[in-house]
Parts: structure tokens; C-alpha cells; sequence
């Protein structure tokens, strides 16, 4: 008897321990809450890496735990890291400083000196020093106002910075601040940006002077903002609220006027460039010509269809024109000017063509050749933000060889080539099928390479530049990603009405059954050459499962405008942004879906953010083919927005009134169709909040129910951890509820 119970408990317990085996190999339940969790972020995150001038790296991995990260020296010759910081020997020296409030442990620099014997650090507002071989601290600052956009000379000897919108230059040997400009206030900028430079014309970046090459001189930007337009943010507290304000060029509103100089650092003079007789509305670019005795400036009308290349000399300031990029439309800003032969030619990107090329021009703005030619376009891999353009990614000079990033296989994918000067040799380097960023060493002989698609996450390699792989540095992990078995998207194009094929995606559920009904979610964004669908890693895959979980399909579709294909088809929306030619081509891939025999049709919902929360307004307010849309961060109309971007499509108000009539979603809210929630955050400083309110009121007028979540001092992206969770909660809880 007893040996019977011994085997039924042996029984038992194998039986427990299997169905424990299974249950471990379930799915792991995704929640939005674990999607804003460090463990999320954890499975993509990939170590940084900077270059230094002498042809080496620092990284620094945050993978590791904090107490064991530190700065690594990237030793290429080996492929091996080694510390270049003591970690706990740094603390101690920044804690005689700081004393209570130093930090637990040290970030990744700001900045690094050519040789990586120093680094930047800016804490509580000042400037601190770091010697990475002593593990030693230097406070260069102490000042009750704050510095920004540090940086250090080429030749690692001094640092400039910016400091009640002056700019100061600090002598390391000596240790003594300069003052190079002093005439800085409120209104008045110098080396540091206003809004709308920083968001439209740098990318998101303060990037507003440029050292010589060597080291002596400073070419900055002056802007003068005084008289643009003012908005006001109110907060919530304290009893009586503070109200923050911004200069924010409105469409035909006064742009700030922004000048060139150059200033030399031995005796802070200014030499400002001359433009007396080149009359334009932005300064574009600045770079420095090889030899620092030159400054190219690119500068554009308010039209934006005109730009214009200049080199300026630096002693006088005499500008002179080399070359004028024209457009039907407007011209896109591009960051591909490179100098070769000691300035006597250089490389130039241009969409003359309708498609983005490579152009090889002599130091007079002649055209010596085109190097890249064919109904593709040279693009860029990465960067701040999608609207600034980096195609090039380096030059071998001595081979004669340009490195470059293109979409020559696919509008969908990003591959490096390298071609010759003379265009001839074109070879595709990247073997992997996706999205390549590429990174390459100053010296031109390695490069990195980050690496996904739909299916892979990134992964980060390192190639010499004749392709042969060194090493791979870091990539996600395996076993965690197993652990969530996400569904990965099929990518395919659905025909619009004139046959145009328009890039589009599905996910469906690992469970996905043919014969049942669906209800689809579908994501836009909808910008000039802004694609969603593209064959790379996308973050929001944690939240789309989510959806696919709670029953739903997911799906993306990019009108032409935004597939990036080529300027010609950008220019379809001349003066009549967010109009019918991208609705034509949302709602003809809608119908495409809706035909499909798993999709309920009557259950159809769109979203999207900033231009895709306008281009969801777009849709519900000019089709019925949604039952509901959450519009997040919208422009309701053109008359609301930044000059710089909005008028280089629609043009100023006075020009083109009838477009923006047409295109105001304010004028159309009266016919919305379906359920709308509408998101904002009271301190959008990009898509400010009148432009929810404006149309709420046209809702109001019409009686037309809605709903709304306000986020209280949350700018565009809403982007603290509780209010993401709480957003994308709400989200789901709307779809559940009307879809």
C-alpha cells in the first residue's frame, strides 16, 4: 500500500514539474506597463560608441549593471575593450566637488577631447572636466546662470561654450575664461538657437558655431528674435501659475533674422559675412573650407524653392556664389557637402533630378560629374531627426572613393555602397537585407554598422571599410525576446486607384484564424518622405502586440508622398498639404484591407501622431471609412504652424489663402465621421494647443460628441514614464470601447 502512494506521489510530482515546464514556456503576458520598463528596454539596447579623432572609440555600455560600467577605450587593432576610467577613483574626485550631490555613477561624456584624454560633463548647470587617466575632476565653470552646447577645439586645447547667449571660450593651459561676444540677451542669440532653427532648419540639434580647423577662430550664428510672435504656457502651480514663454514664428509672421560671423579667438574680433547684395530669409548651413581661410554659408528665400551655396572669406567677410539649388516645390535641407582636394572640389547632394543624387562640382560651382544616377535616391541612415539628410558617410580621398547610405534595392530598406569619383564601380557593401545605419571612423578605414528589420533587432558591427567583419559589438537578447514570441509584421504594397503601389504592413495574432472577422487598427503618419513602413526594428512592436492580444489587427500604410521615393512625388502636395492626395492614397489602401474576408469593415479605426494626428483628422473629417480615430498632437490648421515648415509646402498665407482654406481641418470638423479622441499636452511648444482647442470648438458648435485627454505640461512627444503608460493605456481602453 505504501508503495503504491510512493509511485502516485512520484507521479504527482512529475506531473507538477512538467506542467510548471509548460507554463514557463508560455508567452510572457506583454502590459503596457512593462513596455516602459528598463527590462523592455534592456532586450534592444546596444553599447555607445563615439570616434575619436586619432582613429579610436570610447564606448560605454549601459547593458552592464550600473556599479560595473565605466568608459572602455575601443582598441581597433585588437577588436577588445579595456577601461579607460576608474570609475570609483572619478566619484571620489567629482565628490570633493559636488560633495551630497554627486551622482552614483557616471553617464557617458557629453563631449571628448580628439585624443580621448579628456571628456565633458555639465552638472547643475556648470561645466566640469574630466581627466580620464587621473580619474580626475576640474569644475571650469561656477556660475549662477547655466552653459550649454560645450564643445572642444579640434585641437583638444580649448572649450567653448555658450552662457547668457554669449559665447565663451575657456583655455585649458591657463585655465582663463574669454569672453567672444558680449552683446547676448533675451532676443538676442549668439551660438545657440531659437526655436524654430533648432527644431526645422538643425534637426532637433543647438548647433550654432562652428570652430576652424585650426582652432583659432569661431564662425557663429547671431539670430535676432525680438520681433517674432510670442506664446504662453501656463502650468498648473503653484497657487498663482507660472507662465512660460516662447518666440515662435507663426506662417507670414516675422522669421528671426539670423547673420554669419566669424570670430577670431586672440583678439575677439567679429568679421561679419557680407550679404548685402544676397538678400535671403535662413541661414541653412555653415562649414568651414579645408585650410580654415573659407566658410561656406547656404542660405534660402522665404519660399524655400531657392538655395544657395556662398563661400565667405574670413579676414573680410566677401561672400561670393558658387552654386543656386533650385525646386518647383521647395528645396529639402541636406548636410552632404564634403571638400576633397584641399577645397578645389567638392560633393554636393541635389533632387535636380526628381531623385536624391550625388554631384561633383569644382570650388567655382562647375559641374565636373554626376557620381550617382538611376529612379532611386541617395538617402540618409540616420541622425536627429528625418527631415536633415546625411547620404555621404564618408570619403576615401587617396581611393578616390565616396561611402554612401541609398534606397537603391528598395524605398523600404537602406544599404551602404561605395562608388567612385567619377560614378563608375557602384557596389552594394551591406550584405544583411533591412536597414543599415552607418557610422565611419574619421580616418575612413572602419566603420559600424547598426543592423534590423521587421524580424532581427539591431545589431551593432564593426567592418573595416574593405567589408571585412572585425567584430559584432553588441546585439539584443535572444532570450528574453523568445521569452515575449512577438508576431512580426508582412510587408507587402496594395494598388491605389491609378495602380501606384503603396507600402503597407499587417501584424496578426500568433492564433490568427482566416475565417474570422477582425476588428484593424492602422497607424499613419502621412509627411514628405517620412515612411512608417520600412524594413527595420520598430519600438512600438511591444505595444502593437498588446493590441493583437486584445483582439485586434495592426496595420500601416504610407501614401506616395511619404514612401521617400523620390522628390517628384514629394511635390504632388504643392500649397495643398494634407490634402487629397494623401487621402486618396489612405483611403484606397483602407478599401484594400476592408476587401480582405478577415477584416470587419464596419471596424476599421486610424491614428496617429503630430502629422499623423493631423492626418487622421484629415481622414475622419473627408471620409467615412473609419468608426473611430485618436489624433495625438495635431495641426487643425496651417495658420497655427512654424513658418519654416509649413510654408515650404503651402507657401505664406498671402500667397496661397485659397490652399489654406482647403487644407483647414478647423473648417471641416463639422463633418467628422466616427468616434475621436482627441490628445494634447498644455505645453506642446511644436503643435501648440490652440489648435485642439479651435477645432473642440467647431465640435462644441456642432454638436458633435468627442473625446478628450489633456496632458497637464507635457510637450509634443509626452514623453514621462507615467503619462506614456497612462496614454497608451487610454488608447487601448477607446479602441475597446468603440471598435
Amino acid at each position: 500500500m505504501l508503495q503504491i502512494h510512493r509511485r502516485l506521489l512520484s507521479a504527482f510530482i512529475l506531473l507538477l514539474i512538467f506542467s510548471l515546464l509548460v507554463s514557463a514556456q508560455k508567452k510572457k503576458k506583454l502590459s503596457i506597463e512593462w513596455r516602459f520598463t528598463p527590462e523592455a528596454q534592456s532586450i534592444t539596447q546596444l553599447p555607445n560608441l563615439q570616434w575619436l579623432g586619432n582613429g579610436n572609440a570610447m564606448m560605454y555600455d549601459s547593458r552592464k549593471p550600473a556599479d560595473q560600467r565605466t568608459i572602455e577605450l575601443f582598441d581597433l587593432s585588437t577588436a577588445t575593450t579595456k577601461p579607460a576610467l576608474d570609475m570609483k577613483k572619478a566619484l571620489e574626485s567629482l565628490k570633493n566637488i559636488l560633495h551630497e550631490k554627486t551622482p552614483t555613477i557616471l553617464m557617458q561624456p557629453n563631449s571628448y577631447d580628439k585624443n580621448g584624454e579628456n571628456a565633458l560633463y555639465l552638472f547643475g548647470g556648470d561645466i566640469f572636466l574630466l581627466n580620464l587617466k587621473n580619474a580626475s575632476f576640474e569644475q571650469v565653470t561656477n556660475t549662477k546662470e547655466d552653459e550649454k552646447n560645450f564643445s572642444f577645439s579640434p585641437n583638444g586645447q580649448l572649450i567653448a561654450y555658450v552662457r547668457t547667449n554669449n559665447i565663451f571660450v575657456y583655455d585649458l593651459k591657463t585655465k582663463t575664461e574669454k569672453a567672444i561676444t558680449t552683446d547676448g540677451t533675451e532676443t538676442l542669440l549668439n551660438g545657440t538657437l531659437n526655436w524654430v532653427y533648432w527644431e526645422e532648419v538643425f534637426g532637433r540639434r543647438d548647433v550654432a558655431y562652428w570652430w576652424s580647423n585650426d582652432s583659432k577662430a569661431i564662425a557663429y550664428l547671431q539670430t535676432d528674435e525680438s520681433q517674432v510672435s510670442v506664446m504662453y504656457y501656463s502650468d498648473f502651480k503653484p497657487a498663482v501659475p507660472n507662465v512660460i514663454k516662447q518666440r515662435y514664428p507663426k506662417t507670414g509672421g516675422t522669421n528671426p533674422v539670423a547673420k554669419v560671423g566669424v570670430a577670431e579667438i586672440e583678439n575677439v574680433k567679429t568679421t561679419w559675412l557680407d550679404f548685402s547684395n544676397n538678400p535671403y530669409e535662413y541661414i541653412i548651413r555653415v562649414n568651414w573650407l579645408p585650410g580654415s581661410n573659407q566658410v561656406s554659408v547656404e542660405t534660402m528665400n522665404r519660399m524655400q524653392d531657392e538655395l544657395d551655396l556662398f563661400f565667405a572669406d574670413r579676414t573680410n567677410g566677401k561672400v561670393k556664389l558658387i552654386l543656386k539649388e533650385t525646386d518647383p516645390c521647395w528645396v529639402n535641407v541636406s548636410d552632404d557637402l564634403y571638400f576633397i582636394k584641399d577645397g578645389k572640389e567638392f560633393f554636393w547632394v541635389s533632387e535636380r533630378s526628381g531623385y536624391a543624387h550625388i554631384y561633383r562640382f569644382s570650388n567655382e560651382g562647375k559641374l565636373i560629374n554626376q557620381v550617382t544616377k538611376g529612379d532611386w535616391a541617395v538617402v540618409a541612415s540616420g541622425g536627429s531627426a528625418f527631415w536633415v539628410r546625411k547620404s555621404i558617410s564618408t570619403i576615401d580621398e587617396k581611393n578616390e572613393i565616396i561611402y554612401f547610405t541609398a534606397q537603391e534595392k528598395s524605398a523600404t530598406e537602406k544599404y551602404l555602397y561605395s562608388i567612385k569619383f567619377d560614378g563608375t564601380g557602384m557596389k552594394r557593401i551591406s550584405k544583411e537585407e533591412g536597414t543599415h545605419a552607418i557610422n565611419f571612423s574619421p580616418d575612413a578605414k572602419y566603420y559600424l554598422d547598426t543592423y534590423s528589420n521587421i524580424k532581427t533587432p539591431p545589431v551593432l558591427s564593426l567592418y573595416k571599410s574593405d567589408e571585412k567583419l572585425v567584430k559584432q559589438i553588441g546585439s539584443y537578447d535572444a532570450g528574453k525576446l523568445a521569452a515575449l514570441d512577438l508576431q512580426r509584421p508582412d510587408q507587402f504594397t496594395v494598388p491605389a486607384r491609378d495602380g501606384f503601389p503603396l507600402p503597407a504592413e499587417i501584424m496578426k495574432p500568433k492564433d490568427f484564424d482566416p475565417n474570422k472577422k477582425y476588428p484593424l487598427i492602422i497607424y499613419v503618419y502621412g509627411g514628405p518622405s517620412a515612411p512608417q513602413v520600412l524594413n527595420k526594428w520598430r519600438g512600438s512592436i511591444y505595444y502593437d502586440q498588446v493590441l493583437l492580444d486584445n483582439g485586434f489587427l495592426v496595420a500601416l500604410i504610407d501614401p506616395r508622398i511619404s514612401a521617400a521615393i523620390s522628390k517628384k512625388l514629394e511635390n504632388l502636395i504643392d500649397k495643398n498639404f494634407g490634402g487629397e492626395v494623401e487621402l486618396n492614397d489612405l483611403v484606397d489602401g483602407v478599401r484594400w484591407f476592408k476587401k480582405q474576408s478577415y477584416i470587419d469593415s464596419s471596424r476599421v479605426g486610424v491614428w496617429g501622431w503630430s502629422g499623423g494626428g493631423t492626418f487622421t483628422l484629415n481622414a475622419m473629417t473627408h471620409s467615412q471609412e473609419f468608426k473611430a480615430g485618436i489624433a495625438v498632437a495635431a495641426v487643425t490648421d496651417w495658420h497655427f504652424y512654424d513658418s519654416k515648415f509649413a510654408e515650404s509646402v503651402m507657401k505664406t498665407p498671402d500667397v496661397n489663402p485659397a490652399g489654406y482654406d482647403k487644407t483647414s481641418l478647423v473648417k471641416s470638423a463639422k463633418n467628422l465621421h466616427g468616434r475621436l479622441m482627441i490628445v494634447h499636452g498644455t505645453y506642446d511648444d511644436n503643435v501648440h494647443i490652440q489648435n485642439a482647442y479651435a477645432f473642440i470648438d467647431e465640435l462644441i458648435k456642432a454638436n458633435i460628441m468627442f473625446d478628450l485627454m489633456i496632458y497637464p505640461m507635457r510637450q509634443h512627444g509626452i514623453s514621462d514614464r507615467p503619462a506614456q503608460i497612462h496614454l497608451y493605456n487610454k488608447m487601448l481602453e477607446f479602441w475597446k470601447k468603440n471598435l
